[in-house]
């Protein structure tokens, strides 16, 4: 799947982002990709709070409008006393900012792309920007747009903030280079379940298409091995490139022994009917009906007669913990459909009394912060704020049931090594085990709490039996 890029230069995406007080842009439409369609434009930038539509045409100018509220479709006047319209241009150093003239007119939210009275965006279903009379922005064309309203490009960006560091962390954690990685390693490879007729703890990972539940288990299996392993598909597809329900197990120490967690793999979550892993297949899952490497039907839940259905699972044959995987990056697009499959496997889970927890996945691309220094992850205010965000999408409570991390593997590295052989393997197990160690940390911090998720779920289990 092809990925949609911007077509702003390095210095026109500068000159943009002068207009703004620390934000980034987030690319939402792109008429070349989507289609100069009213429809198209509303269906990806409609709820995406402040937005900038950036206009291009054949003079060389870039100009548009910035809003910082909701398009909502609602065909009326909508006061935006932040809104402005801008123009760009290799002749000048600085952009063209236009205020509306009363300070408080904003833009009118209709049906069609962006309207501010006098410039009509995607009129139409068109690439030609219609001019109308009006004073609610005072402008000369010449200087806005150089007469020039036929347009090559129109895009829509999200504009977020990037936010600050805080002065205290939302969440205390010991950052302790090596001691803490020994530490943690060596808690979840001595941990032992409550129940005498478990021996490794099951762990499910749920999540979207490409949220990184595949990655997650690479990342941790490759921490325990000391160098880069990809044994379970990972990467960047329009569709689960998981396909079966796997289970992995994980070696570590001399003698390669399992650790006493098996990461449980699934076919990724998909909008639509017929699409995706199949809520039933969870009920299924969770009580141990389902075997290794069933094949995933998005169109039917597995049948009772079938080679992989478990027809009386034991303790240990269950799932004891399940984890939801959800790109940070992508927090506030989750959909409404996507937020009610949630909501079902929520209920299904509580009603088996399995606890459940959330990874919050590639904070590194979320935040540049993290990205600079992982150690900010605890003081980052953007990444606080996509844990609260979390929290009621997933209606999770508490926060500390939210676990913000990277995982270690990029779409680069399994080429990378592939590639180079041992003379790279050499290189990524000093990266993995000496330059990343913060990361390493907050993925095994992600096991531990795993663990003693799991210690409840078993002292409750035990007591129903006893």
């Amino acid at each position: 799947m092809s990925v949609v890029g911007s077509s702003l230069s390095g210095e026109q995406e500068r000159k943009l982002l002068s207009l703004f007080n620390n934000v980034r842009l987030h690319l939402l439409y792109k008429a070349s990709v989507h289609g100069y369609m009213h429809q198209a434009f509303h269906n990806r930038c409609d709820g995406q709070g402040p937005t900038i539509l950036v206009a291009y045409n054949k003079t060389g100018f870039i100009f548009g409008g910035y809003i910082s509220k909701d398009y909502a479709g609602s065909r009326i006047e909508i006061h935006d006393d932040q809104a402005f319209l801008y123009s760009i241009t290799n002749q000048r150093d600085k952009p063209l900012c236009v205020f509306s003239s009363n300070g408080r007119y904003g833009f009118i939210d209709g049906d069609y792309g962006l309207n501010v009275g006098v410039l009509w965006f995607l009129n139409n279903n068109t690439a030609t920007v219609q001019q109308l009379p009006g004073n609610s922005y005072i402008f000369e064309p010449e200087e806005m747009h150089g007469n020039d309203l036929q347009l090559t490009e129109c895009e829509v960006y999200r504009v977020e903030q990037r936010g600050d560091i805080l002065e205290k962390p939302w969440r205390n954690i010991n950052w302790e280079g090596f001691s803490t990685k020994q530490r943690l390693m060596d808690y979840i490879q001595n941990y032992k379940p409550e129940v005498n007729s478990v021996v490794q703890a099951r762990v499910l990972l749920v999540g979207p298409v490409g949220a990184g539940k595949s990655s997650f288990f690479n990342s941790i299996n490759s921490v325990f091995k000391g160098h880069v392993t990809g044994p379970a598909n990972s990467g960047s597809a329009g569709t689960s490139l998981t396909t079966q329900f796997r289970t992995y197990n994980i070696k570590a120490g001399q003698d390669r022994s399992a650790l006493p967690l098996v990461l449980c793999d699934t076919m990724g979550l998909e909008e639509g009917l017929g699409a995706g892993l199949d809520i039933d297949d969870i009920t299924s899952v969770l009580k141990g009906h389902i075997q290794d490497r069933y094949q995933f039907n998005p169109s039917t839940s597995i049948q009772s007669d079938s080679s992989f259905f478990c027809k009386s699972p034991s303790l240990k044959d269950r799932i004891h913990c399940v984890v939801y995987v959800l790109d940070a990056c992508k927090i506030s697009l989750i959909s409404a459909k996507m937020v009610d499959k949630f909501t079902a496997i929520r209920k299904i889970v509580n009603k088996q009394g399995v606890p459940l927890l959330v990874l919050l996945t590639k904070v590194d691309e979320a935040c540049p912060l993290v990205k600079e220094d992982l150690t900010n992850i605890y003081i980052s205010h953007y990444i606080e704020k996509m844990v609260r965000e979390c929290m009621v999408t997933c209606q999770i409570t508490p926060g500390s049931h939210i676990m913000p991390c990277i995982n270690l593997l990029t779409d680069l590295c399994v080429p990378l090594y592939a590639c180079l052989g041992g003379c790279v393997s050499v290189c990524l197990c000093v990266f993995l085990l000496v330059g990343v160690c913060v990361c390493v940390c907050v993925c095994l911090c992600m096991c531990v709490c795993v663990c003693v998720c799991v210690c409840v779920y078993y002292d409750m289990c035990f007591r129903s039996v006893r």
